[in-house]
């Protein structure tokens, strides 16, 4: 009988084991002939030489550091998503590239320390670049560029960059709808509710509690998602199963659109328990097809 192939999902000081999200994938990971256990990304004593592959999943600490996050992730010699794809994705940044690219986004003013945006109209959102969980994420009123400023000032203060969008109130009524994708197919999907409407950390502090549920997508949401992994592969010279995963947030514009909100390639919540044994089967299959490739 062949050696299970050993298996490592990336976690955090704070998260060692996870959200809990995972727990429907280990065991499916077991079937499809893996050993899974979980590691600290950080932890300089965890096996990551003796692994045959390494999962990105909670590393929700890295934010504070994200150089010495993106040379670990350099250093580990079968990372998923790829290192490179971590350096594009967890600066927020990318959003300016993707509406380049002719992708619908939300409006996105990527701010530097020493500049001041052009403040949108209506309500609006200021967060830094490279964050997770919405730490650091505000809402303001359209009256309250003076808040604004001063919240700008401290990102800034602090040695970030900022990103200035107007909010989408489609939101508060409907929540944000994150397709998830796995080996670059259609998985399942979930609804977000909206995050900067007074909901608290959760327990860990390192994101914002979420409430969330499973949601089968509108024709036209599924069909957006389906374009964002397709011009976010382009942009990244990549196939689209060379992303073991994906989430797309997809929220609707003014006009009831589908646009981006966010393209999460780097350590996002999959929403494996929400969907059931299938999704974490899917899972485990394409992490066996990856190693057996």
């Amino acid at each position: 009988m062949a050696e299970p192939k050993r298996v490592l999902l990336a976690g955090c000081a704070d998260l060692p084991r996870g959200d809990g999200d995972e727990d429907v994938l280990l065991p499916a990971l077991a079937e499809a002939g893996c050993k899974a256990e979980w590691i600290v990304w950080d932890d300089p004593s965890a096996p990551i030489s003796d692994a045959d592959l390494v999962i990105l999943r909670a590393t929700w600490d890295y934010a504070g550091r994200r150089d010495e996050f993106l040379q670990w992730c350099e250093a580990v010699p079968m990372l998923r998503n790829p290192a490179s794809v971590a350096r594009w994705n967890t600066d927020k940044a990318y959003l300016a590239e993707l509406s380049a690219a002719r992708l619908a986004t939300v409006p996105t003013e990527v701010v530097p320390p020493g500049r001041l945006p052009e403040w949108p109209a209506g309500e609006f959102v200021v967060k830094p670049s490279v964050g997770a969980g919405s730490r650091g994420a505000r809402r303001f009123a359209a009256d309250d560029v003076d808040g604004a400023c001063e919240h700008l000032a401290e990102l800034h203060a602090d040695g970030h960059t900022a990103l200035v969008q107007p909010y989408q109130a489609d939101v508060d009524a409907h929540g944000e709808t994150a397709c998830v994708f796995i080996a670059g197919r259609y998985s399942h999907a979930f609804v977000k509710g909206p995050m900067l409407s007074g909901a608290g950390m959760d327990d860990s502090g390192l994101f914002v509690a979420e409430k969330v549920h499973a949601e089968q997508p509108a024709e036209d949401v599924l069909a957006f998602a389906e374009q964002a992994m397709d011009t976010a592969t382009s942009v990244l010279s990549l196939r689209r199963d060379d992303l073991l995963y994906a989430r797309i947030d997809v929220v609707r514009g003014v006009d009831g659109a589908p646009m981006l909100l966010e393209l999460e390639l780097t350590e996002p919540s999959l929403g494996l328990s929400l969907a059931g044994d299938a999704a974490a089967i899917r899972m485990a299959e394409a992490v066996r097809e990856l190693l057996d490739g």
